[in-house]
């Protein structure tokens, strides 16, 4: 049996490429399960501090795999609520990785394939991309993403996309805040790895620290936030980490982690 995905690493660069070409990286038990994994373990990796989130062939994820959505007509609404659970803790899994995330997408992105460019911190889209969230076709609706989604574009526009159930171009998706940048199919890679290259200047405590800050500060009505930010950055200030990076931007020097 083929395995779902590839897992390389190039000095501080984790790849983890979906290998289902044939059935356009959709997800099916074995994919959601080794990408819950493989971001689990990601943070272990010696060395590592960015995870690319990629797709072999000509899409990025169509979504649900047709065959596994047809075993699901058969089971109980307790076997489903247990197969969207796993669906969630492996978006949960991309979403929480301290490690930034970027998604490198191109052709197809719907439906769970759009919910991984959401969960990924940063997503670079070919000009090829469409993206979008097609369940209400089917029947049936964005759940598992649907915080991921929200969180990435603000109610308004997944409200719109939701209901319609339809696909985006990359330029829309783009002037909505869907992916971050879009670069032609040929230049796909360098814009991943100008991204990549930005990610490498901060400091890794420093960048696992913002997105605990951002999932704090973001959520709902959170009370006494402005007290909690204030604790944090005094703490982080006081790290090893920050202490070398100031002192070696005000000696116009180079951060140890460089």
């Amino acid at each position: 049996m083929t395995e779902p995905l590839a897992i390389s690493q190039d000095g501080p660069v984790v790849r983890v490429r979906m290998t289902r070409p044939d059935r356009r990286n959709a997800f099916d038990a074995a994919l959601i399960a080794a990408l819950t994994e493989a971001f689990t373990a990601a943070p272990t990796r010696a060395g590592a501090r960015v995870v690319v989130l990629e797709g072999e062939g000509p899409s990025f994820s169509a979504g649900a795999d047709l065959e596994w959505m047809r075993g699901g007509l058969a089971l109980s609404e307790q076997e489903n609520e247990a197969d969207a659970l796993r669906l969630v803790a492996m978006l949960e899994a991309i979403a929480s990785c301290p490690l930034p995330v970027v998604a490198r997408a191109h052709g197809h992105a719907l439906g769970g394939g759009a919910g991984l460019v959401c969960a990924a911190d940063i997503a670079v889209a070919s000009d090829d991309l469409r993206i979008g969230f097609t369940e209400v076709r089917l029947g049936i609706i964005p759940a598992a993403i649907s915080p991921f989604v929200v969180r990435r574009i603000g109610p308004g526009h997944a409200r719109a996309l939701f209901l319609r159930g339809g696909a985006l171009r990359a330029e829309e998706a783009f002037r909505i805040g869907l992916v971050h940048a879009v670069a032609p199919a040929e230049a796909l890679d360098e814009a991943v790895d100008a991204v990549i290259t930005d990610l490498l200047t901060g400091g890794p405590t420093a960048l696992a620290e913002v997105k605990l800050l951002l999932d704090e500060v973001a959520a709902p009505a959170a009370p006494g936030a402005g007290p909690e930010t204030a604790r944090r950055i005094a703490r982080v200030r006081r790290g090893d980490e920050a202490q070398a990076g100031i002192r070696a931007f005000l000696d116009r020097g180079t951060p140890p982690w460089r």
